[in-house]
């Protein structure tokens, strides 16, 4: 009778092990079929090119990541805080590497001292293609865009350009463009690598604000969207 009992609770203890494993993992497999931030597939650093780029971007490269944010720093300060011209600054800042450059290669020289060989900076062909291809797309679909606004096919597409631009306007009013950039660098360095580490929270609070919106925007959509026409003029039916 004891050895029976033993055995019925070590079957007991199974299956609820099995229970809790299984239902811990069919969590994940909800969560992981459930809203994803962008409507992306697959994992951050795939969704932001898998290149040394998102590398950096997610911390993987943390001294090329922290160099970014100080480099950021130091040109905000010299361009924002101590009101010197960009354009002068460019410039003195490649007169001295061009110097000091010189320098080294003529000392060099005189001391019969061979120095590393530069890598030879060429862009290919296919790359000015590829990037003409896809800025010509764009500036067409912008032209496309502003055609439509000008002669008033689109009336809703108006009103969300306008409404656009004021708000880049109330933006620009209260920060110059190098404070700006500088924010956007800070953003870009940053924001990628907290939501990869926090991503689960992230895309659960985001999906309910997601689904709150949408039934906010839907409301609006039927009472006040829906009735602004596409258009002004009326087509005259034959």
């Amino acid at each position: 009778m004891d050895n029976s009992a033993d055995s019925c609770d070590i079957v007991d203890r199974d299956g609820d092990a099995a229970a809790t494993s299984s239902s811990s993992t069919s969590a994940p497999a909800a969560g992981a079929g459930g809203f994803k931030l962008l409507n992306r597939h697959g994992t951050v650093h795939q969704f932001m090119g898998g290149g040394r780029t998102a590398d950096v971007l997610l911390w993987k490269r943390r001294r090329v990541s922290f160099g970014v944010i100080v480099v950021a720093t130091v040109a905000w300060l010299i361009f924002e805080r101590s009101g010197l011209p960009f354009l002068s600054v460019c410039s003195d800042v490649l007169l001295l590497l061009i110097v000091l450059m010189f320098i080294r290669a003529n000392f060099a020289a005189f001391r019969n001292k061979q120095l590393e060989s530069l890598p030879e900076l060429e862009v290919s062909e296919e790359m000015v293609n590829n990037a003409a291809a896809s800025f010509r797309v764009k500036i067409n679909y912008l032209l496309l865009m502003a055609h439509d606004i000008t002669v008033g096919k689109d009336f809703r597409l108006f009103f969300q350009v306008v409404a656009y631009l004021w708000l880049l306007s109330a933006i620009g009013s209260y920060f110059s463009f190098f404070t700006l950039a500088y924010i956007g660098t800070l953003l870009s360095i940053t924001v990628p690598a907290l939501y990869s580490r926090f991503e689960v929270r992230v895309d659960r609070y985001c999906g309910m604000i997601h689904k709150s919106i949408s039934q906010h925007y839907k409301v609006v959509d039927e009472n006040v969207i829906s009735r602004i026409p596409r258009t002004l003029s009326k087509d005259k039916v034959s």
